[in-house]
This record gives structure tokens, sequence and C-alpha cells, in this order.
């Protein structure tokens, strides 16, 4: 006899639809969008400790930052480039001559040249023309690959800038020596039946030789933006560890790679066994809490308290877990609570040895719910009371603003 399967798999059946690559090259945008998450700044050695982390999971290529943006923005890139790290250390620039001339002095391999392209950055914005932002990337282009370079080029607001510009401008950045090419949803406005038609419209006009995305979660679609993107064969996606970046956020290295790995059977080469480990690290230094729901790595994604899922996952795990968490490097938590049933008792009480009587369990139910219900919400009150005081207002106060402002002397101006 035949033993039927535990669950159907229908991923296989679009099999012929998908284009993945056979090897991901996972961009990691943490260091530099990541950091770019309102209130949370890098140190220079704390950038070290999560590249560390990163380049030793299998990451193969680290956006370190914009070297031109400070000294000690400067001085984070080439602390990662010369830390010998197996990563590729990547650093951003503007098409402004002395940006590239800041990640050539980094010792940085590869160089994100980016531009906007939409006409609301280019009129309101940069106040430049279309043939000037051509111009100005071209020469960068250029002179970024004189210094033996790897070069991507990137331009912001991609998807909604005219698409005869887009075909023109990376037709012609490639031809000047641009090897990778990204398309940046930067808003987070595609959907992904939109998105496969942009990128194949894309392939066909632009016939790019190294495709890459960029995706923002301003609508929450960034992961599944980026596994489109996959889907149409574009090999390098650009995530972020916990989703961070700018306002909602960028694709979920986490997510990804494990949509990767679990739902498409794709071998990342990333251990994924120390995705929370490295997680936990990136939420101890951003300063930016998990969601307890997040995906994967937040506090209750392998957590059960209802007594028919508590039931269910002591039967088998696959019935409300879809994979196991120790492949994230997590456990399993059996919640005791107001949904609690009388499978998780009979579990917890089995870590002393013990066996308790029908009516002792019921007793013990009772209490456990009656227990959890009565219990106060003061400090949850008291805790997101301090957490939106903090994250409503991550930079400077106006009091410490203003303070600012009168110690430098800066007067209003009569009109």
């Amino acid at each position: 006899m035949v033993e039927p399967r535990l669950v159907e798999d229908y991923h296989s059946s679009t099999a012929s639809e998908r284009h993945i690559p056979e090897h991901p090259i996972f961009w990691d945008e943490t260091l530099r969008d990541g950091e770019q998450t309102p209130g949370v700044h890098f140190s220079p050695e704390e950038k070290l400790r999560i590249a560390e982390v990163l380049s030793d999971i299998g990451i193969p290529i680290l956006n370190a930052g914009i070297p031109v943006v400070s000294e000690k923005e400067a001085r984070s890139v080439e602390l990662l480039a010369h830390a010998g790290l197996k990563a590729k250390v990547l650093a951003a620039a503007r098409t402004v001559p002395a940006d590239v001339d800041a990640v050539i002095a980094s010792g940085a391999t590869h160089i994100a040249i980016f531009v906007a392209a939409s006409n609301v950055h280019l009129q309101y914005k940069l106040k430049m023309t279309q043939d000037e932002v051509l111009a100005a990337s071209l020469k960068t282009v250029r002179q970024a690959k004189a210094a033996g370079l790897h070069v991507a080029f990137v331009t912001e607001d991609t998807v909604r800038a005219p698409f005869d510009f887009v075909e023109r401008l990376y037709r012609e950045v490639q031809e000047a020596g641009a090897d990778r090419l990204v398309v940046s949803d930067t808003v987070g406005i595609m959907t992904p039946l939109t998105f496969r038609w942009y990128l194949q419209e894309f392939r066909r006009r632009v016939q790019p030789k190294d495709l890459s995305v960029h995706c923002h979660n301003d609508f929450g679609l960034a992961t599944a933006n980026t596994l489109t993107a996959l889907e149409c064969g574009v090999i390098a996606p650009h995530v972020c560890v916990n989703g961070l970046g700018e306002r909602a956020g960028n694709a979920s290295l986490e997510e990804v790679v494990l949509c990767l790995e679990s739902l498409y059977g794709i071998r990342t080469g990333i251990k994924t066994e120390r995705l929370y480990e490295l997680s936990q690290l990136v939420e101890e230094i951003s300063g930016v809490p998990i969601a307890a729901n997040k995906a994967l790595v937040g506090y209750n994604a392998f957590s059960h308290e209802a007594g028919i899922h508590t039931h269910g996952i002591l039967a088998h795990t696959l019935t409300y877990e879809p994979l196991q968490p120790q492949v994230v490097g997590r456990e399993r938590q059996m919640i005791l609570g107001k949904h609690t049933g009388k499978a998780a008792l009979v579990e917890k009480l089995k870590e002393r040895g013990i066996t308790a009587s029908e009516p002792l369990l019921t007793d013990l139910l009772q209490r456990v719910k009656t227990e959890t219900e009565a219990r106060s919400k003061s400090d949850l009150r008291h805790f997101l009371k301090e957490y939106r005081r903090l994250f409503e207002h991550p930079g400077l106060t106006d009091v410490e603003f203003w303070t600012m402002v009168d110690s430098l002397g800066i007067r209003a101006v009569a009109q």
C-alpha cells in the first residue's frame, strides 16, 4: 500500500514558467539602505561585526555604504574593504566624479553608481534633463571602469520613469562598461504581475548581460516582487536583514532566502541555521525591534498557544509549521495562556516526568486560563508608550534641534 503524501506541493506545477538562476547572488544592503532606516546609525566597528556574519553565512556582496557621506563612513568602507571578508565589498556613489574617487580610495572592489530616472526626480530633486543624467552616468561609469572596479549601474525610481529613457540610459551605460544593471522599485508600487511584465519588457528592450533588482516594502510587496524578479531570471536580488531600510524597508534577507530554499527548492548556499543569530545581532546593533509576528525571525514565528494548534503540532509539526524551526536557528515554543488546551499541559508536565489525572488537568487548565486573563496590561502599555516615543521621532527632538540652532547663533533675518 502506498502511503499518502502528508501535504500537496503545487510549486512544481509552475516550474516551467520560472527561470530562477541556479546560483542567485545575494546583494545585501543592510549596511547602506538598512542604515538609512530613520534613527539608525552604525559605527565602523558595528558595520564590521554585521559584515563578518553576513560574509560567514555565505552572502557574496555587501554594500558597505557611501564613502563620500562623511569621514566616518569612508572609514567604515575602508575597514570592510581591508577586513579579508569572503564577501565582495561594494560602495555606492552618485554620478559625481568625486563620489567615484572616494570609492576608489576606499579599496572596495565593487561600485554601485546611482542616479534618479523618473521625471518627478529629475524635475524636482536633481533639476537635470535626461541628456544631463545620461552624460553624467556615462562619465562616471567610464571613470569607475578605468579604475578596475566592477560596476553596477542603478537608477532610483526606475519603474516610474519613461521607458524610452530607461531603455536609452541603460543601453548606453552597458555599452560604456557597466557590468550589472539594477532596476529599482524605489517606493514599492509594483505588484508581482506588473513587475513580471516590466522586467520582461526591460529584457526585451535593453538586453542586459546581468540584471539586479532593488525592491522597497511600502505596500508590503518587497519580498513578493523580489521573488517575481528571480522567477524572471534576475540574478542579483537586493536584500536587508530584518527588512530594514528607508520608510517601510527593503526585501527581507531571511524571507527571500527561505522562500527560495523551502518553496522553490533552490540551494542558495546560505547557512540558514545562522539567520536568527544574524537577525538578533542586527536588532541589537540597529536598535530596531523585530516585530513579534515577523516571518521566520519574529518571536512568534514558531510559537503556539491555541489548543487546536498545539494538539496538531504535537501530533505532527507539519500541521501548523511549513518548516522546522531549526532550519533558521530557532526553537519551537508552546505558550501557556488563555487559548491553551490540555495537550500542551500534558506535554509540559512531561518535562518533570509528571502525569496528572483528568480532573487535575482540568483544574490546572482553568487556573492557567484564569491567571493569564487576569494579568494586568500596564507593563505592556508602558512599553508601547516608550516604543512610540522612541520610534515616532527617532532623530533629534525639536528641543535638541533648536538648542543647536541657538548655540550656533543662527537668527531669523527680517524680510
